[in-house]
């Protein structure tokens, strides 16, 4: 009986863990956007799939013998993509704008493809390039079943030989990743990745991983799985290409390492070389003005008639200098469709300009609570300012000086929400203390700045710090964001009004990268990545617990939790509780448990106000061409999802 009951015990655990965090992947629906084999989608619908077809272009490579036929290039189980509104057609290229060789986002937006997916609805996790998976022993061990036949973009076929490539010559090579991703470990232990035979892999961790499936369909982590090609970017790895040829390599490309030279060559941004699983592949030299991406001949799902996708022959990147030039191209009817890059405080401009560029507008969610003030935990530059920093009566003080009614008005046109809105608990967002801490209240602004003995000001007005030196902060802000320069202005108008001297350092994208990767900053205007109706613990979490290098507002505690205590610094009081927390709810098996984790999670960050909101959430313009078809009126733009890459983008296409 003992034995009985433990077994009943253990499938119950299991069964609790598939449906909280792995749905049933044998049953998809349309409004998921897919079916995971052909067979499924004739199972649900009584429709079959009795032929392949594939764009002209593709049709006459085979005429000329140059690829081989779509039946011998898509796989043994194509993915089978229902299209949002109707079957498309094939042609066209897609136009759209980016700052930069990287901002193309052809790793993650335009080419969302790791082994499991964000489903349409944003809440369902789906198959993608694996055909299914399990858990196993006790919640510890996930199983992987690889879609067989699929290929990389020249053919080859792609295996658990790259998942392993990834893991053991990618993640456990100190010269490529000096530092094991917390991600991939669970109970302060790292993964092991084993591979079974050719079509299955096991990831075995040593304790329950309740998240880790957001984890792997997430763009800052499992999206880079599916990005290494064994059979390509061995020939730059020690382990598999001989000493001399390789520095021969390393010499010839002007690198002064093998790691260098790999990492290059591991780019899709800028390695048009570079094989890939995506819908389109880079074929321009990064340095172009108009970066262009094809067709993938070996793409490997197909549309609920046959035919193999993407639709759109190719999407050209025009580079351009800051987002106001994205925006006038929008206007001028230069952009497909895009919404990086777009603003609220762009929107009446587009609206006006609709039939000029025969263009709608959609408002999406851009899965982002607005713009937020990040102060640094860990600025380094002056003892004082730190010292103010961590104190929560200043950052009260700096909160309550912010008219965020004004900023909603002016920055967000009337549509932000109010800061409780975002937290996804009744109890938090009725909480009379954590309302206030959002309440525009001068008057006790002062008063607290008041007792931080601040008291005293200089000729000017602006307070001066016990020690006689004028206080004076600093907001870096990026120009990459189109927002955060306009909330800026504002939140230096209320700061300086209360006393508070604030400068604005407005520098490029990838200057104000390098400064935040460097700890060189006090405050960062930046988004939370979480908002009403959206948030996702994998990525979300960043932006209230310590738990990345890109944590804003603790950059070095984060970067401790994220290194597993070898490299930052380990934080203290509830910022170490925090990371506890987080820690017992990626461990946590339970449904009610995980909630209630999360719920005691918002609830620290919301009262040390490490971080300042000034809206709950708000939509973003898209830009739509009225001959772009299969795009939705009402999605996310939210990066976790990788969007548009979770709306399938390679079913969108050009009407005639």
């Amino acid at each position: 009986m003992k034995r009985f009951i433990e077994r009943l015990a253990l499938v119950c655990l299991v069964i609790s863990l598939v449906l909280n965090l792995a749905p049933n992947v044998f049953s998809q629906q349309a409004s998921i956007g897919q079916y995971s084999t052909i067979e499924e989608y004739e199972r649900a619908t009584g429709k079959k799939i009795t032929k392949f077809s594939e764009s002209p272009m593709l049709a006459d490579l085979v005429k000329q013998g140059k690829l081989p036929s779509v039946e011998k290039r898509l796989p043994e189980e194509p993915i089978v993509i229902q299209p949002i509104e109707e079957v498309g057609k094939y042609g066209g290229t897609w136009r759209r704008a980016a700052l930069s060789p990287n901002d193309t986002r052809i790793r993650d937006r335009m080419g969302y493809e790791p082994l499991v997916k964000w489903g349409r609805d944003g809440k369902t996790m789906v198959p993608n390039l694996v055909k299914s998976w399990e858990l196993t022993n006790r919640g510890k061990t996930y199983v992987f079943y690889l879609r067989k036949g699929v290929k990389w973009s020249d053919g080859e076929p792609f295996t658990a030989d790259d998942i392993m490539f990834w893991y053991n010559d990618v993640i456990l090579n100190k010269e490529l990743t000096p530092l094991f991703p917390a991600w991939l470990a669970s109970g302060d232990k790292p993964v092991e990745v084993v591979k079974r035979d050719d079509y299955t892999v096991e990831f075995r961790f040593a304790a329950p991983y309740s998240i880790f499936l957001n984890y792997l369909a997430g763009p800052d982590t499992g999206v880079f799985v599916t990005n290494y090609p064994k059979h390509y970017l061995q020939k730059f790895h020690p382990k598999y290409t001989p000493k001399e040829k390789l520095d021969s390599l390393v010499k010839e490309a002007k690198f002064d390492s093998w790691f260098q030279l790999f990492a290059d060559k591991a780019n899709p941004n800028t390695n048009p070389e570079l094989p890939t699983i995506r819908p389109w592949v880079l074929k321009s030299n990064p340095t172009a003005t108009r970066l262009v991406a094809e067709r993938n001949p070996y793409y490997w799902k197909i549309d609920t008639v046959g035919n193999q996708l993407p639709y759109i022959d190719k999407v050209a990147f025009d580079i351009v200098q800051d987002t106001q030039m994205a925006v006038m191209k929008a206007v001028s009817g230069e952009l497909d469709m895009q919404g990086r890059h777009m603003s609220l405080a762009d929107y009446t401009l587009l609206m006006e300009n609709r039939t000029k560029g025969n263009y709608d507008v959609y408002l999406w969610n851009e899965g982002k609570a607005g713009t937020a003030l990040y102060i640094n935990q860990n600025y380094k530059g002056d003892e004082d300012i730190t010292k103010l920093f961590r104190n929560v009566k200043f950052r009260t003080a700096l909160s309550l000086a912010i008219n965020r009614d004004e900023i909603n008005a002016l920055v967000y046109l009337g549509q932000g929400r109010p800061c409780y809105v975002m937290f996804p608990f009744t109890s938090l967002q009725n909480d009379p203390n954590i309302r206030k801490l959002y309440e525009y209240n001068v008057a006790e602004a002062n008063r607290l700045l008041d007792s931080l003995r601040l008291n005293r000001r200089n000729k000017d007005g602006f307070r001066l710090l016990p020690n006689g030196k004028p206080l004076q902060v600093t907001l870096l802000v990026g120009l990459g964001y189109p927002m955060h320069p306009d909330v800026s202005e504002l939140v230096k108008t209320y700061w300086e009004k209360v006393g508070v001297k604030t400068a604005i350092d407005t520098v490029s994208q990838d200057l104000w990268w390098s400064r935040v990767q460097a700890n060189n900053y006090q405050i960062v205007p930046h988004y939370l990545e979480f908002c009403e109706g959206f948030l996702d613990m994998s990525y979300s979490s960043m932006s209230f617990i310590p738990c990345r290098a890109l944590t804003y507002f603790a950059p070095l505690w984060g970067l401790y939790y994220e290194s597993l205590g070898k490299n930052g610094e380990k934080p203290t009081g509830d910022a170490l509780r925090s990371q506890m927390l987080f820690d017992k709810l990626k461990t946590s098996t339970s449904k009610d448990e995980q909630d209630k984790l999360t719920e005691d999670l918002l609830r620290v960050w919301a009262q040390n106000l490490w971080a300042i909101p000034t809206a709950g959430s708000y939509k973003i313009p898209i830009v739509v061409k009225k001959n772009f078809k299969n795009v939705p009126k009402n999605a996310s733009l939210a990066y976790s999802y990788c969007s548009p890459g979770y709306l399938n983008p390679e079913q969108f296409f050009f009407e005639e």
